[in-house]
């Protein structure tokens, strides 16, 4: 992502605002490198279309694994898409009490995506693990070797011992402000290299007062990292930019 940003959001659902044309003007406004997920490969042109003169946001091709139940049939589509866009997302497997039913299927799916992505290579991952940090890492370690792609992992709720295996995968792991609300999540974070850190928001989930937070508003979630971190904002948020142009380049 070039020119050098600001800041970083390297998980947002963009399309997910009433005017995905004015979320994208509002990540290039405040330089926020952006890694705008989808979550069916149908929406992915659109996105792209959008995006295309964009300097900060780039576009993931997503099967969210929320949606694989009614949306596998688009894995073919997927594939046909996969060869336009160097990023991949939002991808993995929840064994969430509403989703754990559609498991054969979402393992199936990201099985064939992380194939598809090692055939290619060069791919780079935003990753859904919900209940799921184990499997989710076997499939990575099984399917995608280092070699061939980079895996960031979204949101990532695991245990420490699963987060250490994550990152000797060679995993990076984005980080958002509700991740650092509770203790457990400070403490995992703290237990993470500090040069496998990026930002997110995961907006619109992500709620701020009351309201979806805005794309690219990672100025809590730096500043919280900052004092888990003991180190200053600034220092915080070039660390994370960095980590970006490393795990880009």
């Amino acid at each position: 992502m070039s020119p050098r940003p600001h800041q970083v959001d390297f998980h947002c659902h963009l399309d997910l605002y009433p005017d995905l044309a004015e979320a994208i003007a509002r990540c290039d406004a405040a330089q926020t490198a952006t890694l705008a997920v989808t979550t069916t490969p149908k929406a992915f042109r659109q996105n792209v279309k959008l995006a295309q003169r964009s300097k900060f946001v780039r576009v993931g091709l997503g099967l969210h694994p929320h949606l694989v139940a009614e949306r596998s049939s688009e894995l073919a589509l997927f594939e046909a898409l996969l060869s336009e866009t160097r990023y991949v997302g939002e991808v993995g497997l929840d064994a969430g009490p509403r989703f754990y039913r559609s498991m054969p299927q979402q393992i199936e799916v990201f099985r064939r995506v992380l194939e598809m992505c090692c055939a290619q290579g060069g791919k780079i991952l935003s990753v859904h693990s919900v209940r799921t940090a184990s499997k989710v890492l076997d499939m990575i370690e099984e399917f995608l070797p280092r070699d061939r792609g980079q895996v960031v992992m979204h949101w990532f709720s695991g245990t420490r011992a699963e987060a250490r295996r994550a990152t000797e995968l060679g995993c990076y792991f984005s980080i958002n402000q509700v991740m650092l609300e509770k203790p457990k999540g400070q403490e995992l974070v703290q237990s993470l290299p500090t040069n496998r850190l990026l930002t997110e928001t995961d907006g619109p989930f992500v709620e701020e007062n009351a309201q979806p937070i805005a794309p690219g508003a990672v100025q809590k979630v730096v500043h919280d990292l900052s004092n888990i971190l003991n180190i200053s904002v600034g220092h915080a948020r070039e660390m994370v930019v960095q980590n970006l142009v490393e795990l880009v380049s």
